[in-house]
């Protein structure tokens, strides 16, 4: 069975950190690359950032790139996203997801949630103004 749990949500005070972990299991650990999903209310769902295994290259949005980190650890089958200097804009539902397609160094296509094969259920991230 695949399975990817998310766990370290929270609320959390504007400038504040939270670091959000999902561990994969079953087919999911064998992805090529996983990354990071965020809905809030009423819009739609946007890439937080990536992490690709074979080499460990990253992508984030420009909205989080310079206050989040994505990171991974093989042997735990895990990611992790670490979020410093929050905003009350970062307020959503985090969803980690797991992608069996290899992009082929084309990084930015990690941004596409349709690439995605498995999607965990999700921990809400509230950050407080």
């Amino acid at each position: 069975q695949v399975q990817l749990v998310e766990s370290g949500g929270g609320l959390v005070q504007t400038g504040g950190s939270l670091t959000l972990s999902c561990a994969a299991s079953g087919r999911a650990f064998s992805s090529y690359a996983m990354g990071w999903f965020r809905q809030a209310p009423g819009k739609e769902r946007e890439f937080v950032a990536g992490i690709v295994w074979s080499d460990w290259g990253t992508y984030y949005s420009d909205s989080v790139k310079g206050r989040f980190t994505i990171s991974g650890d093989n042997a735990k089958n895990t990611v992790y996203l670490h979020m410093n200097s929050l905003k009350p804009e970062d307020t959503a539902v985090y969803f980690c997801a797991a992608t069996l397609t290899n992009t082929g160094g084309a990084q930015y296509l990690l941004r596409l949630g349709y690439l995605y094969d498995y999607w965990g259920q999700g921990t809400q991230v509230t950050v407080s103004s």
